[in-house]
């Protein structure tokens, strides 16, 4: 993947508007640092009904997308199955990397394999085997643009990034 675009994010109601439309943005490799060592991640979702469902999801970033697992009785599936499209947040809001994306089924089960030799090798345990006795849903999510926010920056207004893939 080439590198996402970075601007500011539409903010119609921020209080101190930024100087210029590039400075002090945040480059994708601080997104990336966030994204690969989140432990826990928020994944939010919605029903045919349009009712919103939040939960958390141990995942991990491979391959230029978010990957994840849960059980195929779980709302998320449930959800996800219906309506596909979601946001995948990091677990500190203080330094926060949400995604919007679509998440992909996957059903290949040499890919399941690489994903968990990476899963194990952040959590422990056997992916694999787990995968396998719930019946396998394993999900890509493809950012289709991203948002970074960072509290501890200097000008937290100004720092605020979206990244457009």
């Amino acid at each position: 993947m080439s590198q996402p675009i970075a601007s500011r994010p539409y903010w119609p109601d921020a209080l101190d508007k930024p100087a210029d439309s590039t400075s002090h943005l945040k480059p994708w490799s601080w997104a990336l640092e966030r994204l690969e060592k989140s432990h826990n991640y928020w994944i939010a979702t919605s029903s045919s009904a349009g009712i919103a469902h939040l939960m958390i999801v141990w995942g991990i970033w491979w391959e230029d997308a978010f990957w994840f697992t849960t059980g195929p009785r779980t709302r998320k599936a449930k959800n996800l199955a219906v309506h596909p499209d979601c946001a995948i947040g990091t677990e500190k809001g203080d330094e926060a990397v949400i995604l919007e994306g679509v998440a992909e089924l996957i059903g290949d089960r040499a890919v399941w394999k690489r994903l968990a030799e990476i899963y194990d090798r952040k959590y422990g345990g056997s992916l694999y085997s787990i995968i396998e006795s719930c019946g396998g849903n394993v999900y890509r999510v493809v950012p289709k643009r991203a948002f970074g926010q960072d509290e501890h920056a200097e000008n937290f207004t100004e720092s605020v990034t979206r990244w457009a893939f």
